[in-house]
Parts: C-alpha cells; structure tokens; sequence
C-alpha cells in the first residue's frame, strides 16, 4: 500500500472508530452535567382518578392530571385515549359507554375535540392555533361510562385501568378513589403497578371511610407504565343489567353489523319491489328457426337489443356488416388493423353503420387503428352507441336507470350507515372502500375469464394467457386483501357480516344492474324473433332444418349472415354449417373481397371477431 494511501486508510478507520471510544471514555473531570433534552422533561407531575360507582351500574370518573409542558409533545394540550372497545374471552367484542361531560383546565373550561381510533376514542384538549407556553397546567377531565363491573355469583367489581398504559410520560405521583354507593362495604381489593400485564406491588392502599378506598402508587410510573386496581364488594348493592339493558348492549356492540345487515335488505327489497313493478320481462313466444333476421335490423341493433347494452363485440358485428356490404375493407397486419373505405355499400348500411362510417373516416379513407386514432375511434364509437340507443331504447327495452341508480345510492347510504355506527369512521371508510374495489375487480377478473372461455373469445384459444393475466390480477389483489385483513381497523372490529357487506353489496347491484332492463311488449316480439333465427344460425341438427327448406348453402351466404353470429356469439356453429362449402370453394380460389392480409378461414373464428373487437376498443 503506498504511504498516502495508508494513511487515508488509518485516518478513516480513526474516524470510524472514534465514537466507540469516545463513548467508552471515563468522563472528563471539567466535563458539564449531562442536561435532557426538553422532551424528556415533560410529565405527569400528578394523575388522580374519581370514580364514583352509582346504582345504576354507571361510574362517573372525574381525572385530574397536572402536567409540565415544554412545549414538545404537550404543545396546544394533553391527549387522553379511553378503550371503549374490548375482546371478550368468549370472542365478542364487546362496546363499553363514554360521554365526556366536562374538560378543564386549571380550573376554566377548555375546548376539545373527540377523535375515534381502532379500539377507543383520543379526547384531544386545547384549540389548533393556540400553542401553550411552557409551564405547569392542571387539566380536568370527567366523563360517564358503563358495562366497566364484573357480575359474579358472590359479590360485584370494579376492575380499572386508573391511568392508562398508552402515556410516554413518566407519572410522578399517581393515585385512584373509588367511591361506592351509599351502604356498600368493600369486601376485598388489590391492585397492579408497571406495564399492562404486569403485577407491580409498588402501591398502598387506605380505606378512607365507607365504601371508599384510596390506592395510590409509591414509586413514579416510567412511560408505558400505569396504575390498576380492584374493587369489589356484595351483592345487591349495585343492580345488574336488565333484560333490556343487556338488549341495548346487544344492538350496541353489533350496531356496525346491525346497520349492515339493515342496509343490505333495504336495498335488496327496493331492487325485488322495482323488480316486480318494472323489471319482468314479458313472457317469450315460442322459438322456431327462422332463416332471415327481422327486417330493418342490422347485426349491431341486433346485438344491442339482445344485450340491452352496448358493448366491444358490437362495434366488431357492425364492421364486418360493412364490410360485407362493400363499404370497407378489413386489413390484417400482424396483430393490427387498418379499415379501408370504399366506394360503393353506403345505400344498404343502416343509420347506426352510417353514423360509426361518417366519424370513421372522417380524417380519409384509410384508418390503422392504433392509439394514434384514439380520439377519432372513440368519437365514432359513441356515435354508434348514441345511435342504437336512440333507436332501440324505449320503443323496444327500458333500462330502469333510475332505479338501479336509486338503489346504487341505498347501498352507499347503508356502507355510511355503518360507518358512522363505527367508532373509526376513516378506518371504516377505508376498509370498505377497498373491499369494494377488491370484489369489484376480482369479480370482473372471473367473470372476464369465465364469460370469455365459455364464449371462445381469443383469450380462451390461449388458456394459459388467459389464465395467467388472471392469476396477475388476482394476485395483486391478494395483496391489497393482506392490507385490508391486516388493517387495525379490521382486526378490532372483524365479523362476517362486515366482511361480507361491500361484497355482497357490489354483486346485489351488478345482478340488479342486469335484471332491471326488461324488453317493451314490441321488444320482446323481435327478441322472439332474434332468438329464432340464432337457432337456424346454430342449430347442428341439419335434418331438422332440412324439412324446413333453408336457403341454399353458398359462400355468399355465409358472409351475408356471418356478422349476426358474430353478434349472438354462434360464430363458430355458423362456420361449422359452412365448413365443407367454404373448403370447396377455397379449392377454387375464393377470398372475401373485404378482408385480406390473413386466412379467409380467420373470417368466422371467435379469434378474428375478438381480436377486431379488442383492437376497437384499446386504440
């Protein structure tokens, strides 16, 4: 090693080890007192609990606790956390009382707020904008709570947490009074000093007349670090919960569920009523093949209405129309599309296909698409949409939005319900939101999955993608469930029927979504008729529609009919029909005149419909 480098290597090891010597060093004879820092000057200079046991079964605790702010952690006031929440041995949470009914300071009325927690409510004192100068402050807090006695065969007890464990102050002098109704005796008591769960013996107790009991702690209490004690004296002296009472305890510690559970049947009986009254659809006519559609309705008003909605699939039914009437050409380029115009086939598109051409185009006669085109394709897409739904919706379906929004708000005033019955009402909030996104997205995820295999759409010819992009979707809601299950909200407050509500919530609605669009008396005529000519579109018993004396089997036909199977999802049974006639003819030559650049076998697979559908709808 050469000498410079050496001795920038013993210089760094110096600095690096100076400050383990340093700390190890015998202190210097001039060196200064070691002074805290001002934090660890601030305490509890004196905590005194008041409880006064009524008849009742109530206490009305009285705390005085004088600080020494130094305007660190104790900067507009002292914050004072009451569990009001607790886990019963049995399992059941079980909700105690807690009215503040009075906050001083030394001696004067002082503001203050209430804040709800995971297991209890925070009693903040002070105001925002006024900061305390330093000094000693004596603050009063006095407040009623219930259901803090336990009930036993031979005598009743008051088992109390004096000072809380959840102070980062040291307490110098803590002390609690218990006071009895009159003509109680105490029979017996204890307490506990030092952490929670400890069993500290750093106490002395004095009985300070009938039925009151003074406890007080004889060394400070270090933060974390409290004072407990217990009372307990006969039977008959305080009177038990009643029938009704224990009703009330009943509904209040299930009150988060049992506004849940109120919620959910309001809004499922609006949905049954509304479903009842306006929902029903008229009863179907019987379905015989048919070898036409009904006239005056093209592939994409037929899909449309069958649906009662608009959808991906719809745009592609409607291009391969137009395409099968001459108005454009269909370009496959890898795994892109480029639509061209041509000149003849406007006079036989319908007003919708005329509508989605106009906006097509409107830039030239040829179009990729491709998210440069974003704005345009769009544009044409609501045009189509707005097309069809003026034409069909009304006159031959209904879709109840106002009542599928009216209880679309019913769902989210029950979830606010249940919030506000919640102590936590941000963790409530937050817990519900997030189960509501993580059902919502995880139900799309299967139903996409499901709704795509069972309709061989080109995710379902590659499973395993398919699969795989759900697995990376679920999976990553997998993790947002571990921080919904995981949250303290939902540890401290976890049921079924609160796990279970945004869920069931989220389907209720998608189901009635669905079911409350009913078909018009004139509607459910054409749909009768839609559903007879899907049969002929896919119906594999060729005897049977042998009798019936069908069209001729051609090339021609094929297309003229293909872009109806593509909208009522039988594309494959329609090409099945075709597959010997489409062979020949493919012996002899033949190609659509409307597609090019892949196999002319492509035109009537679930592959090209979903694929033309999906590069619609992603450019």
């Amino acid at each position: 090693m050469k000498p410079l480098g050496r001795s920038f290597f013993l210089a760094l090891a110096a600095l690096c080890l100076f400050p383990i010597l340093a700390a190890g060093a015998p202190p210097s004879r001039n060196a200064k007192p070691y002074t805290p820092p001002a934090y660890m000057r601030e305490k509890i200079l004196r905590f005194q609990s008041h409880v006064q046991v009524h008849p009742d079964a109530t206490l009305t605790v009285t705390e005085t606790i004088k600080v020494e702010s130094a305007g660190v952690k104790i900067k507009r006031g002292i914050v004072r956390d009451f569990p009001t929440i607790y886990r019963h041995k049995s399992g059941e949470t079980v909700t105690v009382g807690f009215e503040v009914l009075e906050v001083l300071r030394d001696g004067r009325t002082e503001p203050h707020h209430l804040e709800y927690a995971a297991n209890g409510v925070k009693v903040y004192t002070g105001q925002k904008d006024v900061f305390l100068p330093r000094g000693v402050y004596e603050y009063t807090i006095k407040y009623r709570t219930d259901r803090q006695l336990g009930f036993f065969p031979e005598y009743d007890e008051l088992y109390w947490n004096a000072t809380g464990h959840g102070w980062t102050f040291s307490i110098a002098s803590a002390q609690a009074v218990v006071e009895l109704p009159e003509g109680a005796r105490i029979i017996q008591h204890s307490a506990y000093t030092g952490p929670m769960g400890a069993k500290g013996r750093d106490f002395q107790v004095r009985e300070a007349g009938p039925g009151k009991i003074i406890f007080s702690a004889t060394k400070d209490l270090p933060p974390g670090s409290g004072l407990t004690i217990a009372v307990a004296w006969p039977k008959g002296v305080v009177r038990p919960p009643g029938g009704m009472d224990k009703m009330g305890y009943f509904l209040r510690d299930r009150l988060p569920e049992v506004m849940g559970m109120a919620g959910f049947l309001l809004v499922l009986g609006f949905y049954l009523v509304s479903w009842v009254k306006v929902g029903r659809d008229p009863e179907e006519g019987t379905s015989i093949p048919l070898f036409a559609p009904p006239p005056g309705f093209s592939p994409p008003s037929v899909r449309f209405l069958m649906r009662m909605g608009f959808d991906d699939r719809t745009v592609a039914a409607a291009l391969v129309d137009m395409a099968v009437k001459g108005y454009l050409t269909i370009e496959n380029v890898g795994k892109d599309y480029i639509l061209h115009k041509r000149d003849g086939g406007a006079k036989a598109l319908s007003r919708a296909e005329q509508n989605l051409g106009d906006r097509l185009f409107a830039g030239g006669n040829d179009l990729e698409m491709k998210n440069k085109n974003h704005s345009l394709i769009q544009d044409a897409r609501d045009a189509l949409k707005k097309t069809l739904k003026s034409e069909l919706e009304k006159a031959y379906f209904v879709s109840n939005a106002n009542y599928f929004v009216t209880g679309l708000i019913l769902s989210v005033l029950g979830v606010g319900a249940v919030v506000l019955a919640s102590m936590d009402h941000g963790g409530a909030w937050d817990i519900f939101l997030r189960l509501a996104v993580w059902t919502g997205v995880c139900g799309a995820v299967a139903y996409w999955s499901v709704n795509g295999w069972g309709r061989g759409t080109a995710s379902a010819v590659n499973p395993l993608k398919n699969l795989g992009t759900a697995g990376m979707v679920l999976l990553a809601f997998g993790f947002l469930a571990v921080r919904i299950f995981g949250a303290p909200f939902f540890k401290q407050n976890f049921s079924l029927t609160l796990l279970a509500l945004p869920a069931v919530l989220v389907v209720t609605n998608f189901l009635f979504y669905r079911l409350l669009k009913s078909p018009t008396l004139s509607g459910r005529k054409v749909m009768d008729q839609i559903e007879g000519f899907k049969l002929y579109l896919s119906v594999a018993e060729q005897e049977r529609l042998n009798l019936l004396n069908p069209p001729e089997k051609t090339p021609e036909l094929f297309e003229k009919y293909l872009p109806y199977a593509l909208a009522l999802d039988v594309e494959n049974e329609w090409s099945e029909q075709f597959a010997e006639v489409l062979a020949r003819a493919g012996e002899r030559g033949y190609t659509p005149a409307w597609y090019y650049g892949g196999s002319y076998r492509d035109v009537g697979s679930s592959r090209f419909v979903s694929n033309l559908g999906s590069a619609f709808a992603g450019a």
